[in-house]
């Protein structure tokens, strides 16, 4: 037995977590033994939170602790090598704990999905390690204006032996959670990402963000300057290069998945709410809310769409199994992939925002409590939708099924309009 096995079975043989971590395949039930009790607390401060505008620092810090981050990590790198069905199904699950959370990790789920995809070699299993034990990796991708769409601000220039990294990158998802940022930036004409540690000089973070919705996802400002960066963490070409890739469908499902867990936390919210309620209206059909059809029609139109929505996500992620499984390199499944993504965002988004505007029909303005917050809910919701914009993938889909026209795996905000 090599050192590091003999370390791992050593702390198997205390830990639950990594004791499950050590099959072949982890059943969703023993998935679920090890994290629905972390989500149940991360849900019971939820409300709290986002009243407080509280980072949820210390849920992140359980999450790593339980090995949230290295789900898809295989167990011979400290993690629990599950399916892509799986990992999303979780996603699922701590969105409707707190929604911010998924997003805010969005860009760590395709960085691990990059070294399994790598070629076998030290470095590919020093990032898997590191990932097993523990790290996190936010992003800083976004820029302001001109931004992406014509090429990064941000550069990476010669410093020696080395590299420095410079620029101001806007909605840095998750960062302030996370050990590692992935950025995108400019070398010589050419887009690369940059691996940078979070704490590393030059780095300056802010949390920012000024949406009115999913508050709590960590997405703002981040600054580099002269920050030094080690030859070995350029990493190749950045996020936008041309050509098919996994990346996009991956990363606009876990904005689904968001979506998904949102519906069936109101769902939940407001059946907790209706059952404990006895104010009624004299022209109700019943004594009581819970017994009145309509509110019952209400509920069970909330819990289609949870179920609606989470079917969904699934289905993409079994495609997404099939793609990663094969090497990402298959053009007539990645664009499978990026078509059911797309078309997931379509319905997900209407079916999600439907449902968390219709659940305030259920009682008058007491429903409408700060207290209660189930505002939240429309607001996350209409806040992740509004990512990748559905108006511009509807036209997509369009162009592509009646034209042939490639889907737009390569797309970047910034403004189009020259000075």
């Amino acid at each position: 037995m090599t050192s590091t096995a003999a370390s791992t079975s050593a702390a198997a043989s205390t830990s639950p977590a990594l004791t499950s971590r050590t099959s072949q395949r982890i059943s969703d039930r023993d998935l679920d033994d090890i994290f629905q009790p972390i989500f149940d607390r991360i849900a019971a401060g939820a409300v709290a939170r986002e009243a407080d505008r509280r980072l949820a620092y210390d849920e992140v810090k359980e999450l790593r602790e339980a090995g949230f981050g290295a789900l898809r990590v295989p167990a011979e790198f400290g993690g629990f090598g599950v399916s892509v069905r799986q990992l999303f199904r979780l996603l699922i699950n701590l969105a409707a704990a707190e929604s911010n959370l998924p997003q805010a990790l969005r860009v760590h789920w395709s960085f691990v999905e990059d070294q399994l995809l790598a070629a076998a070699g030290p470095e590919r299993e020093r990032w898997l390690r590191e990932i097993g034990a523990g790290k996190l990796v936010g992003n800083a991708i976004t820029e302001p204006g001109v931004g992406a769409l014509d090429r990064y601000r941000s550069t990476v220039t010669a410093d020696g032996d080395a590299w420095k990294l410079d620029g101001t990158k806007y909605y840095s998802t998750g960062s302030l959670y996370s050990d590692y940022i992935l950025v995108a930036a400019d070398r010589d004409g050419e887009r690369v990402s940059v691996l940078v540690d979070a704490d590393a000089e030059g780095v300056r973070q802010s949390d920012d963000w000024d949406g009115f919705g999913q508050r709590l996802t960590a997405s703002g400002t981040t600054v580099f300057t002269d920050v030094k960066i080690a030859a070995d963490r350029v990493l190749g070409p950045g996020y936008g290069t041309a050509g098919r890739t996994y990346v996009t469908s991956y990363l606009q499902l876990v904005q689904l998945a968001v979506l998904a867990g949102i519906a069936q936390r109101a769902e939940s919210d407001v059946r907790a709410w209706v059952s404990e309620r006895t104010r009624g209206y004299t022209h109700s059909a019943a004594e009581l809310p819970r017994h009145d059809p309509l509110v019952q029609q209400v509920i069970g139109k909330l819990s289609a769409a949870a179920f609606t929505a989470a079917a969904t996500v699934l289905a993409v992620a079994d495609v997404l199994d099939e793609v990663l499984d094969s090497g990402a390199t298959d053009d007539a499944l990645l664009d499978k992939a990026e078509l059911s993504a797309a078309q997931a965002q379509l319905t997900v988004i209407d079916t999600v925002l439907a449902a968390t505007t219709e659940l305030f029909e259920v009682g008058g303005s007491s429903i409408v409590s700060e207290g209660l917050r189930l505002d939240r809910h429309w607001r996350n919701a209409r806040t992740i939708s509004v990512h990748n914009p559905a108006i511009q993938k509807a036209r997509a889909i369009g162009d592509h099924l009646l034209n042939g026209t490639d889907l737009p795996y390569a797309w970047s905000a910034g403004s189009r309009v020259r000075s």
